[in-house]
C-alpha cells in the first residue's frame, strides 16, 4: 500500500487517479472499514468537495483501471438506478472520449436518478455515448449482450445493500453470471454485503475496483468468489482514512517481525520441542501430518504422542520425528503443544485432554497450546472441561471450521457464517483464546482489542482431508521457536494458504493436493520470509 495520501478539494480531470492493488504480500497491513464507517468517510469527502468532484474521481478512476485490465474491444458498462451507476456512467464517458468502444445500459428511469448521477447520464449523452435504457421491470425479457462485447462493467449496486439482491435486479445478476464474459465490479460485486461477504446472488467478478478503502466482505465467505483481485482507488482523500478499522487483511508486515531469526550459532535447542497429541485408533495420519508440517516449519525438536496402542514406533516418510504411546510423552519438557489432530471423542479422549490442560497450566513457563478437530469438539460438549481450559489462563489457539465453531457457541452453522467477523470475536472471548476461524476468507481474531484479521492466501486446494492437522502443525512450530500467540497465529495461516496457491500456480491442484504436499512450498515460504524476500 502507499503511504497515506492527503485529501484534495478541487477535482483535476487530467489528473491520473491513484490505484493500489490489494497484495497478499503487500508491504503495508492493509486496513478494511465497515460500512458504517465508508459512509462517514464518503460524507466527509462530499463536504470537502464541490459538487459531482467523488462521482468524478471514482468514474475517472474506474476508466483508468479498465483501460489497464480490458483487452480492446467492446465494454457494456452496466449502470443501476443509484450513484454506483452514475459511477459506471462516468467511466462510460470516459472511455468513450479515450476512443474504446463503449456502450452504457441504464437499468431503471434517468428522470430518477440521484443529483450526481443524472449529471453522469446528461454528460454521457452530451459526449455521445451510446446509451440504452431498461425499464426495471421483472417481467420484461433481458437482451442478449453486445456483439463483440468483451468485458462487462458490474455498475448496478453499490455498498448499501442490506437485504439479498431480489427483483430484476437479482435478474440482471443471473444474466450476468451466465454471459461467461470477464465481469468488472465498480466498488463491490452488486450482491455481496460489503461487511460480511455475504452474497447470494451475487455478482462474480475478474477483478474490483472499491473506492475509499477496502470492505471486509470482499475477502470472507462469498467475497473471494465475487471480488476476483481488488484495487482501491481513495478518490483523492485522505488514505488510510483517519478511523478505526473494522479488520486488517492478514499480510506479512504485521507477523514478519516476530519471525524466528537464525543465527551460526543456533542449534535445535534454540527452535523449541513440540508435541503434537492425537492419532487414536484408525486415526493416527492426523497427527504424523501435523507433525511433518511442524519439522518444515523450524521446530528443533518434534514428538507425536499416540492414544492408540500399540503405538507406531517410526514414521518411514519422516523418520526425524520422535514417536511415543502419550503416556510415555514428557508433555512438561515441551515448549507448546498441538492436541486434537485424530484425538476421538470417547472418554479416554476426555482425560487425557484435561491431564494435558493441568500439565500445561503448571509448567514454568506455561505451555502454550493449538486446540484443532476432536479436541474443540470435546470442549464443546464438556462445560466441565471448557471452564477448565478458561480457567487455567495458558495462552492457546483454537481451530475451528464452521461446524466446530457453531458447537463451540451453541449455535448453527448458518449464525456463524451469516457474520464471520462477529463469529470469531465472539470466540475469542469467550474462550480467551486467539481462534482460527477456517473458511473462505479465515479469521484471526484475538481476545484482545485488536482487529481480528482476515487472510488473502488459500484457495479451493484446501478443501481436502489432513490440511487442518497441517495448519496446527505450522501454528505449533511457530509457537515453539518463542514466537508471539498472535503473530504465530497469523503467520502460519498466511504460510499454509500461500503455500496452496504455490501449488496451485504449478498445476498441482486445485482438484486432487494433498494436506501433505503443502509442507515442502510452506518450508520455501517460511524462509523467504526469515530472508526478507519475495514469496
Amino acid at each position: 500500500m502507499s503511504p497515506a495520501v492527503p485529501p484534495s478539494t478541487s477535482p483535476d480531470p487530467d489528473a491520473t487517479p491513484e490505484l493500489i492493488a490489494l497484495d497478499a504480500a503487500g508491504t503495508d497491513v492493509t486496513p478494511l472499514y465497515d460500512m458504517a464507517t465508508i459512509r462517514r468517510v464518503e460524507h466527509a469527502g462530499l463536504a470537502a468537495t464541490a459538487p459531482f468532484t467523488l462521482m468524478s474521481r471514482a468514474g475517472a478512476a474506474a476508466a483508468a483501471w479498465l483501460q489497464t485490465w480490458v483487452p480492446n474491444g467492446r465494454i457494456l458498462c452496466l449502470a443501476g438506478p443509484g450513484n454506483n451507476g452514475g459511477d459506471a456512467l462516468v467511466a462510460a464517458t470516459r472511455l468513450h472520449r479515450a476512443g474504446r468502444l463503449v456502450e452504457a445500459w441504464l437499468i431503471g428511469e434517468a428522470d430518477r436518478l440521484p443529483a450526481d448521477a443524472a449529471r453522469a447520464w446528461l454528460e454521457a449523452r452530451a459526449a455521445g455515448v451510446p446509451l440504452l435504457v431498461l425499464p426495471d421491470d421483472s417481467d420484461t425479457a433481458l437482451p442478449p449482450w453486445p456483439t463483440g462485447c468483451v468485458a462487462i462493467v458490474d455498475g448496478l449496486l453499490g455498498i448499501g445493500l442490506n437485504r439479498p439482491a431480489s427483483g430484476n435486479l437479482a435478474r440482471w445478476i443471473d444474466h450476468l453470471n451466465a454471459s461467461h464474459l470477464p465481469v468488472f465490479a465498480l466498488d463491490i460485486p452488486s450482491g455481496l454485503f460489503a461487511d460480511t461477504g455475504a452474497g447470494q446472488p451475487a455478482v462474480r467478478a475478474r477483478r474490483t475496483l472499491t473506492f475509499l478503502a477496502a470492505k471486509p466482505g470482499l475477502l470472507t465467505l462469498d467475497g473471494r468468489d465475487c471480488a476476483g483481485d481488488i484495487d482501491i482507488s481513495p478518490l483523492g482523500l485522505e488514505y488510510p482514512p483517519a478511523e478505526h478499522p473494522m479488520a486488517v487483511v492478514n499480510q506479512p508486515p504485521g507477523f514478519a517481525h516476530s519471525l524466528p531469526r537464525r543465527e551460526h550459532s543456533d542449534n535445535k535447542g534454540s527452535f523449541g520441542s513440540l508435541a503434537v497429541i492425537g492419532g487414536n485408533h484408525g486415526m493416527t495420519g492426523a497427527p504424523l501430518l501435523g507433525a511433518r508440517a511442524a519439522l518444515h516449519l523450524g521446530a528443533g525438536r518434534v514428538h507425536v504422542g499416540f492414544l492408540a496402542q500399540p503405538a507406531p514406533v517410526i514414521d518411514p516418510v519422516q523418520p526425524e520425528l520422535m514417536l511415543h504411546a502419550l503416556a510415555e510423552l514428557a508433555i512438561d519438557s515441551m515448549s507448546a503443544i498441538v492436541v486434537g489432530p485424530g484425538m476421538g471423542n470417547g472418554a479416554p479422549a476426555r482425560k487425557h485432554l484435561a491431564h494435558l490442560i493441568d500439565i500445561c497450566a503448571n509448567a514454568t513457563p506455561a505451555i502454550p497450546l493449538v486446540l484443532d478437530a476432536d479436541a474443540l469438539n470435546l470442549l464443546a460438549a464438556d462445560s466441565t472441561l471448557a471452564q477448565q481450559l478458561v480457567d487455567s489462563g495458558i495462552d492457546h489457539v483454537m481451530t475451528p471450521h464452521p461446524l466446530e465453531a457453531a458447537r463451540l457457541l451453541g449455535s448453527g452453522v448458518a449464525d456463524v457464517q451469516r457474520n464471520r467477523l462477529e463469529a470469531a470475536a465472539t470466540l475469542a472471548a469467550r474462550w480467551q483464546a486467539t481462534v482460527v476461524l477456517k473458511g473462505s476468507g479465515t479469521i484471526i481474531a484475538s481476545a484482545d482489542d485488536a482487529p481480528p484479521a482476515i487472510n488473502p492466501t488459500g484457495n479451493a486446494a484446501l478443501s481436502t482431508a489432513g490440511t487442518g492437522d497441517v495448519l496446527a502443525g505450522m501454528i505449533g512450530a511457530l509457537l515453539a521457536q518463542g514466537m508471539p500467540i498472535v503473530s504465530a497465529t497469523r503467520a502460519a495461516v498466511w504460510i499454509h494458504g500461500r503455500a496452496a496457491d504455490r501449488l496451485v500456480a504449478s498445476g498441482t491442484g486445485p482438484a486432487g493436493m494433498t494436506a501433505s504436499e503443502l509442507c515442502l512450498p510452506a518450508r520455501a515460504i517460511f524462509n523467504s520470509l526469515l530472508q526478507g524476500g519475495a514469496t
